[in-house]
């Protein structure tokens, strides 16, 4: 006789409440983080096509100041600073998104399997995961990176080293609190398959916390791929790219203060849309 797998109540992911009725009950202030957060996402997407230059070229005379035909100025060399804008807001933005991506891809994977596997295999993956934990992160992307050369794959293939370890720990916890509630102990009594255990109960518990600290983590990688950017470590120049033009330009704060401060800027909105974001959607998780 066929194994009659019990009927398991999993939290959704917003809890009870419709997607709709959520986002009504949210404050104004979270609406705006949420439209922030996909106005950056879109404006990463097709920023370049709006750029009136390629931000590669001298277009105008060196360092004339914002105004109507130049809205962010120019550089030392006539390149619109606009136009190199909107595509280091790609570059930054969408490198983080990369970044975590294979971060929840490889440390979930590595966390799922821990978690729900137990014994040597947990004993061994984790193993491997402090081992990853304990070494100096910046230290070891700048050696890496160092190693291979500077250029912003390079930065991405460092940071992605560094990053995996903490999905990994996040999740495995998860799937380790789950995996010793009533409805897991009655699926394996009525021999229930592990895949089937792991992909259709601890899955899908596993996956709020990790989409809350993807979210949080947004801002770090952002602050963390330009300032790799600012040592000279990422995409080199003429390549738009928002740490390393603060950094080119930094030579001209005093009078031409527009060519540092304005791709700082951007970090800094870039940063802050990721923290409100993130704090949103871990409200929202939590509602």
């Amino acid at each position: 006789m066929a194994a009659v797998e019990p009927t398991i109540r999993r939290r959704p992911l917003l809890h009870s409440f419709a997607l709709s009725e959520l986002l009504r009950r949210l404050r104004w202030t979270e609406r705006f983080a949420l439209a922030a957060l996909a106005f950056i996402t879109l404006l990463a997407l097709f920023g370049p096509l709006l750029a009136p230059h390629d931000p590669k070229l001298a277009t105008g005379p060196p360092f004339h100041a914002p105004s109507g035909a130049y809205p962010f100025g120019t550089d030392d060399v006539g390149r619109d600073l606009f136009s190199a804008v909107l595509y280091g807001i790609q570059t930054t933005w969408l490198s983080a998104l990369a970044v975590i991506a294979s971060g929840v891809l490889v440390g979930g994977t590595v966390g799922l399997v821990a978690g729900s596997a137990g014994g040597w295999i947990d004993n061994l993956l984790m193993r491997i995961t402090d081992a990853f934990l304990a070494l100096p992160a910046p230290i070891l992307a700048i050696a890496v990176v160092a190693a291979l050369g500077p250029s912003l794959t390079h930065v991405l293939i460092a940071v992605s080293i560094l990053w995996w370890p903490y999905y990994a720990r996040l999740v495995r916890a998860e799937v380790r609190a789950l995996a010793v509630r009533p409805h897991l102990e009655a699926a394996r009594l009525a021999k229930i398959s592990w895949l089937r255990r792991v992909t259709r109960h601890l899955l899908p518990g596993a996956i709020p916390v990790t989409i809350v600290a993807a979210s949080l983590d947004i801002s770090n990688l952002v602050i963390m791929l330009a300032g790799l950017s600012f040592l000279g470590l990422g995409a080199q120049p003429p390549t738009p790219e928002l740490g390393a033009m603060t950094a080119n330009g930094l030579q001209y704060l005093l009078e031409d203060w527009w060519i540092p401060v304005i791709p700082g800027v951007a970090v800094f909105v870039l940063s802050l849309v990721g923290n409100l974001a993130g704090d949103t959607i871990r409200d929202m998780v939590d509602t």
